[in-house]
């Protein structure tokens, strides 16, 4: 009996050890102070897994949270990178797969749909046309940004993002405008280790930036 009952124990032990935390669909909304920010998130990907960010602010829609989101945000542009800082993919129009915008008829919110292995990523939002510079986040961004878009609609400066399918992500704080190589060598530093943690956060106020999750 003792012998059966530390089996049950250790199986019942195994299987607990062995569970993992279901994927999350995460939501962040934001506001750029000038058209050359850059908003970077970092992610934790915990199983390999088909990971979608996209982004709701330029035509509007309803988010992840199921919150409604106004249309009118400016034209952003998403870059993906993994724990070296490599770049992965970069978006800037999602086309068919986003809506078009009431005004302008275009569809310049991104899509982004990746699969990626278990580990630590980057994620960078920015206004077109600050794209990466590549190929890796330690480049920077090009700058040139603007919060008018390229068919002259004058947007605001509102922006909100979905990541759809991962253990964890959190706001980071970039350095202001455009910075040096070397700073965004800076923003990498410490972003494998970020692989190992594998929590999952409720909520998140960071930075006046609003992070919201369900789970799926």
């Amino acid at each position: 009996m003792k012998s059966l009952l530390m089996k049950t124990c250790l199986v019942i032990g195994l299987t607990l050890c062995g569970a993992q935390a279901p994927a999350s669909d995460l939501s962040f909304v934001g506001n750029f102070t000038t058209a050359d920010d850059v908003q970077l998130f970092n992610l934790v990907v915990g199983a390999p897994s088909t990971v979608t960010l996209r982004t709701w602010s330029y035509a509007g829609g309803t988010n992840a949270q199921g919150d409604t989101i106004a249309r009118g945000g400016f034209d952003p542009i998403l870059a993906l990178f993994d724990s070296s800082g490599a770049r992965i993919n970069q978006n800037d129009d999602g086309g068919a797969l986003v809506p078009a915008d009431l005004i302008t008829g275009q569809h310049y919110d991104t899509y982004l749909g990746s699969l990626l292995n278990a580990g630590a990523y980057a994620v960078s939002v920015m206004a077109y046309s600050n794209f990466s510079r590549g190929p890796t986040l330690a480049d920077g961004f090009f700058g040139g940004g603007s919060f008018t878009d390229a068919t002259g609609n004058a947007r605001d400066t509102h922006w909100a993002f979905d990541v759809l399918n991962v253990d964890s992500a959190s706001v980071v704080s970039p350095p202001p405008g455009v910075p040096e190589p070397a700073s965004w060598a800076m923003m990498i530093t410490g972003l494998g280790a970020v692989g190992g943690i594998l929590r999952r956060r409720r909520s998140s106020m960071i930075f006046g930036e609003r992070a919201r999750f369900s789970n799926v």
